[in-house]
Protein backbone atom coordinates (compact mmCIF):
# COMPACT_ATOMS: atom_id res chain seq x y z
CA UNK A 1 0.00 0.00 0.00
CA UNK A 2 1.41 3.41 -1.04
CA UNK A 3 0.06 6.93 -0.50
CA UNK A 4 0.84 9.72 -2.94
CA UNK A 5 0.04 13.39 -2.34
CA UNK A 6 -1.23 14.89 -5.60
CA UNK A 7 -1.86 18.45 -4.41
CA UNK A 8 -2.85 20.29 -1.23
CA UNK A 9 -6.26 18.59 -1.06
CA UNK A 10 -5.91 15.34 -3.00
CA UNK A 11 -4.25 12.01 -2.20
CA UNK A 12 -4.00 8.73 -4.11
CA UNK A 13 -3.95 5.44 -2.22
CA UNK A 14 -2.65 2.47 -4.21
CA UNK A 15 -4.88 -0.38 -3.00
CA UNK A 16 -2.57 -3.12 -4.32
CA UNK A 17 -4.98 -6.05 -4.78
CA UNK A 18 -3.09 -9.31 -4.15
CA UNK A 19 -0.01 -7.14 -3.53
CA UNK A 20 0.07 -5.89 -7.11
CA UNK A 21 0.82 -2.15 -7.40
CA UNK A 22 -0.53 0.30 -9.98
CA UNK A 23 -3.76 -1.63 -10.46
CA UNK A 24 -6.55 0.01 -8.43
CA UNK A 25 -6.51 3.50 -6.93
CA UNK A 26 -8.68 5.17 -4.34
CA UNK A 27 -8.66 8.95 -4.06
CA UNK A 28 -9.09 11.07 -0.92
CA UNK A 29 -10.38 14.63 -1.32
CA UNK A 30 -9.85 16.92 1.66
CA UNK A 31 -11.94 20.02 2.26
CA UNK A 32 -13.74 21.00 5.42
CA UNK A 33 -15.47 17.72 4.68
CA UNK A 34 -13.71 14.58 3.42
CA UNK A 35 -14.66 12.40 0.46
CA UNK A 36 -13.24 9.11 -0.77
CA UNK A 37 -13.65 8.41 -4.49
CA UNK A 38 -13.65 4.66 -5.25
CA UNK A 39 -13.29 2.03 -2.56
CA UNK A 40 -11.82 -0.79 -4.59
CA UNK A 41 -12.79 -4.38 -3.74
CA UNK A 42 -13.46 -5.95 -0.37
CA UNK A 43 -10.02 -7.57 -0.24
CA UNK A 44 -8.25 -4.18 -0.24
CA UNK A 45 -10.34 -2.35 2.37
CA UNK A 46 -7.67 -2.82 5.02
CA UNK A 47 -5.09 -1.22 2.72
CA UNK A 48 -7.42 1.74 2.25
CA UNK A 49 -7.86 2.12 6.00
CA UNK A 50 -4.10 2.02 6.52
CA UNK A 51 -3.75 4.70 3.85
CA UNK A 52 -6.26 6.94 5.62
CA UNK A 53 -4.28 6.59 8.84
CA UNK A 54 -1.06 7.50 7.01
CA UNK A 55 -2.71 10.67 5.65
CA UNK A 56 -3.82 11.44 9.21
CA UNK A 57 -7.57 11.04 8.75
CA UNK A 58 -9.78 9.88 11.61
CA UNK A 59 -12.28 7.31 10.35
CA UNK A 60 -15.20 9.18 11.88
CA UNK A 61 -14.28 12.32 9.94
CA UNK A 62 -15.01 10.86 6.49
CA UNK A 63 -18.27 12.35 5.18
CA UNK A 64 -18.73 10.82 1.74
CA UNK A 65 -17.77 7.71 -0.20
CA UNK A 66 -18.33 8.16 -3.93
CA UNK A 67 -18.16 5.21 -6.33
CA UNK A 68 -18.12 5.49 -10.09
CA UNK A 69 -20.13 2.30 -10.52
CA UNK A 70 -20.86 -0.92 -8.69
CA UNK A 71 -18.47 -3.35 -10.40
CA UNK A 72 -16.62 -5.00 -7.55
CA UNK A 73 -13.16 -3.64 -8.41
CA UNK A 74 -14.59 -0.12 -7.98
CA UNK A 75 -17.29 -0.33 -5.32
CA UNK A 76 -17.19 -3.89 -4.02
CA UNK A 77 -15.53 -2.86 -0.76
CA UNK A 78 -18.00 -0.16 0.19
CA UNK A 79 -20.11 -2.26 2.57
CA UNK A 80 -17.05 -3.41 4.50
CA UNK A 81 -15.51 0.07 4.49
CA UNK A 82 -18.64 1.70 5.88
CA UNK A 83 -18.45 -0.54 8.95
CA UNK A 84 -15.33 1.48 9.84
CA UNK A 85 -16.36 4.90 8.50
CA UNK A 86 -19.48 5.24 10.61
CA UNK A 87 -20.40 8.78 9.59
CA UNK A 88 -19.91 8.41 5.84
CA UNK A 89 -22.71 8.45 3.27
CA UNK A 90 -22.43 6.58 -0.02
CA UNK A 91 -22.88 8.41 -3.33
CA UNK A 92 -23.93 6.05 -6.13
CA UNK A 93 -26.04 5.93 -9.30
CA UNK A 94 -29.72 5.05 -8.62
CA UNK A 95 -29.47 2.01 -10.91
CA UNK A 96 -26.54 0.69 -8.89
CA UNK A 97 -27.75 1.46 -5.38
CA UNK A 98 -30.05 -1.59 -4.93
CA UNK A 99 -27.16 -3.93 -5.79
CA UNK A 100 -24.97 -2.48 -3.03
CA UNK A 101 -27.78 -2.63 -0.49
CA UNK A 102 -28.32 -6.28 -1.44
CA UNK A 103 -25.17 -7.46 -3.28
CA UNK A 104 -26.15 -11.11 -3.68
CA UNK A 105 -26.93 -10.80 -7.42
CA UNK A 106 -23.88 -8.58 -7.95
CA UNK A 107 -21.63 -11.22 -6.40
CA UNK A 108 -23.17 -14.06 -8.41
CA UNK A 109 -22.74 -12.19 -11.68
CA UNK A 110 -19.22 -11.09 -10.76
CA UNK A 111 -18.17 -14.70 -10.25
CA UNK A 112 -19.69 -15.68 -13.58
CA UNK A 113 -17.89 -12.90 -15.47
CA UNK A 114 -14.60 -12.66 -13.59
CA UNK A 115 -14.06 -16.22 -12.35
CA UNK A 116 -10.98 -16.48 -10.11
CA UNK A 117 -10.46 -12.73 -10.20
CA UNK A 118 -13.77 -12.28 -8.34
CA UNK A 119 -12.45 -14.45 -5.51
CA UNK A 120 -9.29 -12.33 -5.46
CA UNK A 121 -11.45 -9.22 -5.05
CA UNK A 122 -13.70 -10.73 -2.39
CA UNK A 123 -17.44 -10.86 -1.78
CA UNK A 124 -19.22 -7.51 -1.26
CA UNK A 125 -21.01 -6.81 2.01
CA UNK A 126 -24.35 -4.96 2.09
CA UNK A 127 -24.73 -1.23 2.70
CA UNK A 128 -27.48 0.12 4.97
CA UNK A 129 -30.06 1.84 2.72
CA UNK A 130 -30.35 4.86 5.03
CA UNK A 131 -26.69 5.68 4.33
CA UNK A 132 -27.12 5.78 0.55
CA UNK A 133 -27.41 8.97 -1.51
CA UNK A 134 -28.88 8.13 -4.91
CA UNK A 135 -27.31 10.95 -6.89
CA UNK A 136 -28.15 12.44 -10.27
CA UNK A 137 -26.33 14.07 -13.18
CA UNK A 138 -25.23 17.62 -12.38
CA UNK A 139 -25.60 17.26 -8.62
CA UNK A 140 -22.79 18.94 -6.66
CA UNK A 141 -21.25 17.84 -3.36
CA UNK A 142 -19.63 20.77 -1.55
CA UNK A 143 -16.68 19.85 0.65
CA UNK A 144 -15.85 23.42 1.68
CA UNK A 145 -12.66 25.43 1.00
CA UNK A 146 -13.94 25.97 -2.56
CA UNK A 147 -13.73 22.21 -3.23
CA UNK A 148 -16.78 20.74 -4.93
CA UNK A 149 -17.45 17.43 -6.65
CA UNK A 150 -19.82 17.69 -9.59
CA UNK A 151 -21.48 14.41 -10.51
CA UNK A 152 -21.40 13.53 -14.20
CA UNK A 153 -23.44 10.67 -15.59
CA UNK A 154 -21.03 8.99 -18.00
CA UNK A 155 -22.72 5.90 -19.36
CA UNK A 156 -21.36 3.40 -21.89
CA UNK A 157 -19.12 1.13 -19.85
CA UNK A 158 -22.06 0.54 -17.51
CA UNK A 159 -25.64 1.78 -17.24
CA UNK A 160 -24.92 3.01 -13.70
CA UNK A 161 -21.72 4.99 -14.20
CA UNK A 162 -20.73 8.34 -12.71
CA UNK A 163 -17.57 10.36 -13.10
CA UNK A 164 -16.76 13.15 -10.64
CA UNK A 165 -15.39 16.58 -11.54
CA UNK A 166 -13.58 18.64 -8.91
CA UNK A 167 -14.20 22.11 -10.26
CA UNK A 168 -11.48 24.27 -8.70
CA UNK A 169 -8.63 22.01 -9.75
CA UNK A 170 -10.22 20.91 -13.03
CA UNK A 171 -9.79 17.28 -11.96
CA UNK A 172 -11.95 14.41 -13.20
CA UNK A 173 -12.23 11.04 -11.46
CA UNK A 174 -13.00 8.76 -14.37
CA UNK A 175 -13.92 5.34 -13.04
CA UNK A 176 -14.04 3.25 -16.23
CA UNK A 177 -15.47 5.98 -18.48
CA UNK A 178 -12.22 6.46 -20.42
CA UNK A 179 -10.40 3.15 -20.26
CA UNK A 180 -7.50 1.71 -18.29
CA UNK A 181 -4.38 3.85 -18.08
CA UNK A 182 -1.22 1.77 -17.93
CA UNK A 183 0.75 4.62 -16.40
CA UNK A 184 4.16 2.98 -16.72
CA UNK A 185 3.75 3.04 -20.50
CA UNK A 186 1.24 5.89 -20.97
CA UNK A 187 -0.98 3.44 -22.84
CA UNK A 188 -4.77 3.32 -22.78
CA UNK A 189 -6.72 0.06 -22.95
CA UNK A 190 -10.46 0.12 -23.69
CA UNK A 191 -12.89 -0.98 -21.00
CA UNK A 192 -15.80 -2.05 -23.19
CA UNK A 193 -17.15 -5.42 -21.96
CA UNK A 194 -20.72 -6.44 -22.82
CA UNK A 195 -23.20 -4.84 -22.74
CA UNK A 196 -21.32 -1.99 -24.41
CA UNK A 197 -22.78 1.05 -26.18
CA UNK A 198 -20.34 2.83 -28.50
CA UNK A 199 -22.26 6.01 -29.26
CA UNK A 200 -23.21 6.52 -25.62
CA UNK A 201 -19.59 6.05 -24.58
CA UNK A 202 -18.33 8.56 -27.15
CA UNK A 203 -20.97 11.03 -25.96
CA UNK A 204 -19.76 10.56 -22.37
CA UNK A 205 -16.16 11.20 -23.40
CA UNK A 206 -17.21 14.39 -25.17
CA UNK A 207 -19.06 15.42 -22.01
CA UNK A 208 -15.81 15.01 -20.06
CA UNK A 209 -13.85 16.99 -22.65
CA UNK A 210 -16.34 19.86 -22.36
CA UNK A 211 -15.34 20.22 -18.69
CA UNK A 212 -11.84 21.22 -19.90
CA UNK A 213 -10.02 19.10 -17.28
CA UNK A 214 -6.35 19.52 -16.44
CA UNK A 215 -5.88 16.24 -14.56
CA UNK A 216 -7.46 12.82 -14.98
CA UNK A 217 -7.65 10.44 -12.03
CA UNK A 218 -7.91 6.88 -13.31
CA UNK A 219 -9.09 4.13 -11.01
CA UNK A 220 -6.92 1.89 -13.19
CA UNK A 221 -4.47 3.65 -12.69
CA UNK A 222 -3.10 6.93 -11.46
CA UNK A 223 -3.12 10.66 -12.22
CA UNK A 224 -2.42 11.88 -15.74
CA UNK A 225 -1.81 15.33 -17.21
CA UNK A 226 -2.64 16.36 -20.79
CA UNK A 227 -6.20 15.43 -19.91
CA UNK A 228 -8.00 16.54 -23.06
CA UNK A 229 -5.38 14.90 -25.29
CA UNK A 230 -5.87 11.61 -23.45
CA UNK A 231 -9.64 11.75 -23.73
CA UNK A 232 -9.41 12.53 -27.43
CA UNK A 233 -6.88 9.74 -27.88
CA UNK A 234 -9.23 7.29 -26.17
CA UNK A 235 -12.14 8.34 -28.41
CA UNK A 236 -9.93 7.81 -31.48
CA UNK A 237 -8.90 4.38 -30.16
CA UNK A 238 -12.54 3.38 -29.74
CA UNK A 239 -13.29 4.46 -33.30
CA UNK A 240 -10.33 2.40 -34.55
CA UNK A 241 -11.61 -0.66 -32.69
CA UNK A 242 -15.10 0.00 -34.02
CA UNK A 243 -13.85 -0.02 -37.62
CA UNK A 244 -11.93 -3.28 -37.13
CA UNK A 245 -14.77 -5.04 -35.31
CA UNK A 246 -17.53 -3.82 -37.63
CA UNK A 247 -15.54 -5.11 -40.61
CA UNK A 248 -14.91 -8.44 -38.84
CA UNK A 249 -18.55 -8.90 -37.90
CA UNK A 250 -19.57 -8.15 -41.49
CA UNK A 251 -17.19 -10.89 -42.68
CA UNK A 252 -18.39 -13.36 -40.04
CA UNK A 253 -14.99 -13.54 -38.32
CA UNK A 254 -14.58 -15.18 -34.93
CA UNK A 255 -13.79 -13.39 -31.67
CA UNK A 256 -10.24 -14.80 -31.81
CA UNK A 257 -9.65 -13.44 -35.33
CA UNK A 258 -11.05 -10.01 -34.53
CA UNK A 259 -8.99 -9.91 -31.35
CA UNK A 260 -5.85 -10.66 -33.38
CA UNK A 261 -6.74 -7.95 -35.88
CA UNK A 262 -7.22 -5.43 -33.06
CA UNK A 263 -3.73 -6.27 -31.75
CA UNK A 264 -2.32 -5.71 -35.24
CA UNK A 265 -4.12 -2.43 -35.93
CA UNK A 266 -3.86 -0.78 -32.50
CA UNK A 267 -0.19 0.14 -32.36
CA UNK A 268 -0.39 1.25 -28.71
CA UNK A 269 -1.23 -2.25 -27.52
CA UNK A 270 1.93 -3.72 -29.04
CA UNK A 271 4.06 -1.89 -26.47
CA UNK A 272 2.30 -3.60 -23.57
CA UNK A 273 1.62 -7.10 -24.90
CA UNK A 274 4.22 -8.80 -22.71
CA UNK A 275 3.19 -6.77 -19.66
CA UNK A 276 -0.48 -7.70 -20.02
CA UNK A 277 0.32 -11.38 -20.50
CA UNK A 278 2.08 -11.51 -17.13
CA UNK A 279 -0.29 -9.20 -15.24
CA UNK A 280 -2.34 -11.20 -12.69
CA UNK A 281 -5.57 -9.41 -13.65
CA UNK A 282 -4.99 -8.08 -17.18
CA UNK A 283 -3.93 -11.55 -18.31
CA UNK A 284 -7.41 -12.92 -17.53
CA UNK A 285 -8.84 -11.83 -20.87
CA UNK A 286 -9.77 -8.20 -20.20
CA UNK A 287 -8.88 -7.08 -23.73
CA UNK A 288 -10.78 -9.99 -25.26
CA UNK A 289 -13.84 -9.11 -23.13
CA UNK A 290 -13.64 -5.56 -24.43
CA UNK A 291 -13.49 -6.82 -28.02
CA UNK A 292 -16.49 -9.01 -27.27
CA UNK A 293 -18.39 -5.92 -26.10
CA UNK A 294 -17.79 -4.30 -29.48
CA UNK A 295 -18.81 -7.47 -31.31
CA UNK A 296 -22.09 -7.76 -29.48
CA UNK A 297 -22.77 -4.07 -30.10
CA UNK A 298 -22.34 -4.46 -33.86
CA UNK A 299 -24.18 -7.78 -34.00
CA UNK A 300 -27.19 -6.03 -32.49
CA UNK A 301 -26.97 -3.38 -35.22
CA UNK A 302 -27.33 -6.05 -37.90
CA UNK A 303 -30.54 -7.53 -36.45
Amino acid sequence: MQVQKINEFLYLIDLEPAGFANSIASYVVLGEKIAIVETGPTSTVNNLLVGLKEIGIEFGDVDFIAVSHIHIDHGGGVGTLMKHLLNAKLIVHPRGAPHLVNPEKLWTQSKQVLGEVAELYGEPEPVSPERVIQASDGMAISLGRNIELEILETLGHASHHFSYCEKSGKIIFLGDAAGIHLNRFDVLVPTTPPPFHLEITLSSINKLIQKAPKLLCYTHFGVAKNAIEKLERYAAQLRLWADVVANGVKKGETLETIHENINKKDQTLKAVTSYMKTHPIMSRGIVKQSVQGFMEYFLKQTK
